[in-house]
């Protein structure tokens, strides 16, 4: 079956159709990690993007068993359902062979109305929005043409959160995870490490719980369409109460104490993104997956930057200097990715 990815710049690439044959549009984006589809196309903060994967083998160990849990929880993947608009590759294998996979990539992407394109060079078009940056794009199959859609002009957040809060583990300490499409990742590394985890949604009013400290998830799209998160993160910490923010979590903190935010020319998707650690020349591999960042020349003087990406400079993390506020741009959960930072929890932990 015949299918091609269109760019709102007029660019055309053709390729064979695989997954759901049905067309779609987002905003096209890449990722540069090598293994981790099943996690990746889970993770919310992928909602309404079309997603190139540069690694040229994709779908060769199949996909885990899509039912199976831990606990409360759903084993292997990153919440309940595939969040990308569609998916981009330059080989799709048939067939896959892994002591974990139940099924092949094929069938996942079609039974979740997914389409795929194979048969595109991914590097070269890599290539092309790193020079031009994130373009509004289209998969078309079987001459079903659709409309360009911008997926950042709508409230990404609000179509990804859950609707109720849901409690997890019974630790002595409790920490309140405000859900801006979290990833189920960091709430398994917060019940490692012994606490009762609140999830509630991303304009929950906080201002009624009790809790030992604050977690700002991951999530997709502007951080500045969650207005209604940032008012209540910045009334929670005139508390004082430990603030931890992941990935858009680090720009809603960003946004709550005064500062700004900025869209990425082409964003930070993968597992290899190497992080400074701010006055020290220790570098940390981190896995990512996010479009915007902190602009760390508008954060207030009581705040610092905490990390920097070593490719690019932009900010990847702050704190505050005296109260226990701090928040990292990139994912400390890592799932799929480098475990290096993993102690972050714990430190936060620590806080508490």
């Amino acid at each position: 079956m015949i299918a091609k990815l269109v760019l709102e710049d007029g660019s055309v690439f053709a390729g064979q159709a695989f997954g759901s044959p049905t067309s779609t549009a987002g905003e096209v984006v890449f990722n540069t990690g090598m293994v981790g589809y099943p996690e990746s196309f889970t993770d919310p903060s992928y909602e309404g993007q079309i997603l190139i994967l540069t690694y040229p083998l994709i779908g060769n160990y199949g996909v885990p068993p899509l039912g199976e849990m831990d606990g409360q929880l759903v084993r292997a993947f990153e919440s309940q359902r595939i969040h990308i608009a569609g998916l981009v590759v330059s080989e799709h294998s048939k067939n896959f062979s892994h002591w974990t996979g139940k099924t092949d990539l094929h069938s996942w992407l079609e039974d979740n109305r997914i389409p795929g394109i194979s048969g595109v060079d991914t590097r070269w078009l890599t290539q092309k929005l790193r020079e031009k940056g994130c373009m509004l794009g289209k998969i078309v199959v079987e001459q079903q043409d659709v409309d360009f859609i911008d997926p950042n002009l709508e409230n990404l957040v609000a179509r990804v959160s859950p609707s109720e809060p849901i409690e997890y583990g019974d630790g002595a300490k409790k920490v309140l995870l405000i859900n801006c499409g979290c990833k189920l990742n960091i709430v398994r590394s917060l019940l490692k490490r012994d606490v009762t985890v609140r999830v509630v949604p991303w304009d929950w009013d906080i201002s009624k719980e009790q809790y030992d400290g604050i977690l700002i998830s991951n999530g997709p799209g502007d951080p500045k369409m969650c207005e209604t998160t940032v008012e209540r993160v910045r009334k929670a910490l005139e508390y004082d109460t430990p603030a931890f923010g992941i990935c858009l979590g680090s720009q809603v903190l960003a946004l709550a104490a005064g500062a700004d935010t900025y869209k990425l020319k082409y964003g930070h998707r993968s597992q290899n993104q190497p992080c400074v650690l701010v006055g020290s020349k220790r570098c940390y591999i981190t896995s990512q997956n996010h479009g915007y960042a902190v602009d760390e020349k508008s954060l207030p003087p009581d705040w610092d930057p905490w990390f920097f990406n070593a490719n690019d400079g932009t900010n990847e993390g702050i704190r505050h200097r005296n109260k226990p506020f701090i928040s990292v741009q990139f994912h400390p959960e890592a799932s799929p990715g480098p475990l290096d930072t993993g102690y972050l929890f714990d430190q936060f932990i620590e806080m508490l």
